[in-house]
């Protein structure tokens, strides 16, 4: 009796999409008889001692088909390309050209850089897999891999918050602008934000990789992402789903929180404007932050503040990719598309050629 207890006990854990989460498996221990609830834990303490590290995770990836891989290969290829060179271009001009010293593109070259850096831990090992016979990555390459992703993801959406402050206060509180973003002020809040990015992802990473992992090695993914992780774990999962809930909601729900505010006052500030043409010069500065902002924001909410038996990995594989391969691309031709001031930067550079 107390084996099929216990053999039922750990195909429920096996099987998390059929309970959810791991608030389940708890409620069921206690629901269990004491002499029973016993054997379990000591069985499965047993159990997750003689479970060795996987020396590698396997990707499934997107398709196994080949001549389809090529096609992908060559398409993100180029969009890897484009990226690379679009937001380092940016950063180049922003520094060479001394009218955009600025707080607003000292910001954005910030952003550049951390979209460069995003697409560059992602799409290098992605497109190796396309061609490769096995798409596999080390156990230590997954965990700096997912170290590197959760640092910038969260270090963006700091400075997505930093930039709706820069906004607001050369709208709202023009002159008071350069005492409240002074040069030192926006190195601190770059600072603040590479820092914290730091700081939660190495939480997340420690964690998760210090719990076992059952016999699969295989990821439902094409990179190293928290919650396909967590799913190969045998182990309760319950607190690294609650501090990703918690961090990720904190950050994410908090920075959002602070550019809802901060443009609801933009709003009030240029409503107040009485010439049309004033009013749509000020709005045509903030949409293109607007539109990034509405992008990352909608991408990462989707992701990761549902509940683990919400993930469907088909889907979630697509809407990675668009934020981590495809967004990265769009950002600068989005910041200079109507940006008078980047057009006549490069306007200038090409007349020096």
């Amino acid at each position: 009796m107390v084996k099929i207890f216990i053999s039922t006990y750990f195909f429920r854990i096996k099987s998390k999409d059929i309970f959810g989460s791991s608030v389940t498996q708890v409620k069921l221990q206690h629901q269990m008889p004491p002499i029973f609830r016993e054997k379990i834990m000591k069985t499965k303490n047993l159990l997750e001692n003689n479970y060795t590290r996987p020396a590698e995770f396997l990707f499934i990836g997107f398709t196994d088909d080949l001549p389809l891989r090529i096609t992908l290969f060559v398409v993100f290829f180029v969009v890897y390309t484009l990226t690379v060179a679009g937001n380092l271009g940016l950063i180049i001009l922003v520094h060479i050209d001394s009218s955009l010293r600025n707080p607003m593109y000292y910001f954005l070259s910030n952003l550049s850089f951390l979209d460069f850096c995003y697409s560059t831990v992602i799409a290098p090992k992605m497109l190796a897999n396309f061609v490769a016979s096995r798409k596999r990555i080390s156990f230590q390459g997954c965990a700096l891999q997912m170290f590197f992703f959760a640092c910038i993801a969260d270090a963006e959406c700091l400075l997505l918050a930093a930039m709706a402050c820069d906004r607001y206060a050369a709208i709202c509180r023009p002159l008071l602008y350069h005492t409240l973003m002074s040069p030192r002020v926006c190195l601190g809040l770059a600072v603040l934000a590479y820092f914290s990015g730091s700081v939660t992802s190495l939480v997340h990473v420690s964690l998760t990789f210090r719990l076992p992992y059952c016999g699969s090695n295989v990821i439902d993914h094409f990179f190293c992402d928290i919650p396909p992780l967590l799913a190969l774990s045998c182990s309760d999962t319950y607190i690294n789903q609650m501090l990703l809930f918690t961090l990720c909601g904190f950050i994410q729900t908090g920075t959002f929180v602070v550019i809802f505010i901060s443009y609801a006052c933009i709003l009030a500030t240029v409503l107040r404007i009485k010439s049309s043409g004033s009013r749509s010069k000020t709005f045509s500065t903030c949409a293109s932050h607007l539109v990034a902002v509405t992008l990352f924001y909608g991408t990462l909410l989707f992701m990761y503040l549902r509940p683990t038996a919400r993930y469907y990995p088909a889907l979630d594989k697509v809407v990675a990719l668009f934020y981590t391969v495809v967004f990265p691309m769009f950002n600068p031709v989005i910041y200079s598309f109507r940006n008078k001031d980047m057009k006549h930067a490069l306007t200038k550079l090409f007349k020096r050629q």
